[in-house]
């Protein structure tokens, strides 16, 4: 019987030992805490409520953007500061929307110029303004691509050329109207491309296979608000 004994004992010690260790790895264990929730993504912007009529641009919340490529080196950077648009929204046909915009070329603007530099790019040999004092683009067709974006096609003017461009045209949002502001307000960002090129604009492209000059692409990011119609008063 005592020869039972000892092993058995031994036996028991063991199982006891680990019982306890589990039981103790138990009431250490950290616990899981609860998955978090993944954020609910915000709807996009609607132009449901908001007045059809009238738009035009407010150009103390506007800019017009363009970037070429300078010998593969960098972005060089520019933009027009004088210009006006005017557009007709009806937020039940969004399609049917039209858009006309006219740009000042003289109104040319670039970081830390050279002396003259200004005059040779607005000069015969670049964009012309003395001979095309306008630039204007006048939309054609407008193509929903989302809840709220769309390509807006048109007709675009430099240098007495037209050529048909597209921006692919963005609604940040916008309300009927405000005690502080009362008018329909809506806002949009727009990026398109454009060969300099098609405008008879060649002077300094690239050989192909180069990057000796500066490109003929001509990237666009335009950022605009627009005020529309008046805030309706309530029925008395």
């Amino acid at each position: 019987m005592l020869k039972w004994f000892g092993p058995l004992a031994m036996t028991a010690l063991i199982i006891g030992s680990c019982s306890q260790k589990s039981d103790s790895a138990l009431m250490t264990a950290p616990v899981a805490a609860p998955a978090a929730e993944a954020p609910t993504a915000a709807p996009p912007p609607s132009i449901e409520g908001l007045p059809a009529g009238a738009y035009k641009l407010d150009p103390a919340h506007a800019s017009l953007v363009f970037t070429v490529n300078h010998l593969g080196f960098s972005h060089y950077t520019g933009q027009f500061t004088r210009f006006s648009a005017a557009m007709t929204l009806d937020p039940a046909n969004p399609a049917a929307a039209q858009l006309t915009a006219t740009i000042d070329p003289a109104s040319l603007s670039i970081p830390s110029p050279p002396e003259g530099f200004v005059a040779e790019l607005t000069g015969d040999k670049w964009i012309n303004a003395a001979a095309f004092p306008q630039m204007i683009f006048k939309s054609t067709g407008v193509a929903l691509t989302g809840p709220n974006t769309a390509d807006v096609t048109g007709d675009f003017t430099l240098r007495g050329v037209t050529k048909p461009v597209t921006l692919a045209m963005t609604f940040n949002g916008g309300y009927a109207g405000h005690v502080q502001d009362p008018h329909a307000r809506v806002g949009f960002s727009a990026t398109g491309v454009l060969k300099r090129s098609d405008y008879g604009i060649d002077f300094g492209i690239p050989a192909p296979g180069s990057t000796m000059g500066v490109s003929d692409e001509v990237t666009i990011a335009i950022e605009t608000e627009f005020t529309g119609p008046p805030l309706a008063q309530p029925a008395q």
